[in-house]
This record gives C-alpha cells, structure tokens and sequence, in this order.
C-alpha cells in the first residue's frame, strides 16, 4: 500500500467512524449532513491524490487489507 493509498484509507475509516456515531447520536438528527461535509471532503481529496476516487474495489480491498493487519492508525 502506497503512502498516499494509506492516508485515502484512514480518511475512509475516520468518515465510516463519523457517520455511525453522528446517526447513532439522536439528541442531533437533523444536524448530521453539516457535521459530515469536512470528513467527506477530505476523505474525497485523499480518493483523488490516491487514484481511488471511482474504484471502490481498490479502496474496499486496501480497508479490508488494513484491517485485518490492523494497519490503520485510529487517530491519523
């Protein structure tokens, strides 16, 4: 896995992570989409700089790969 594949995956997970705890948080349903567009964004520049953007494949692959070798760092 390339620097820039890994730096496109720990977005991934970090977005994954924000989502399931911002739906999982109902005292704010409504305010979710706001909450969610920084992750997104940089989650959709990591993609790009990566040459994932488009192949979820890859991206699925490398986040699976990842995870099982427990190569992603939570906090990065």
């Amino acid at each position: 896995m390339t620097d820039l594949e890994l730096v496109a995956v720990q977005a991934y997970v970090r977005l994954m992570k924000g989502v399931r705890a911002t739906l999982d948080d109902t005292s704010h349903p409504a305010g979710a989409p706001p909450l969610l567009h920084e992750p997104m964004a940089e989650t959709d520049r990591a993609l790009r700089a990566a040459g994932l953007a488009g192949n979820e494949r890859r991206l699925f692959q490398l986040v699976a790969d990842a995870m099982a070798g427990d190569g992603v760092r939570q906090g990065a």
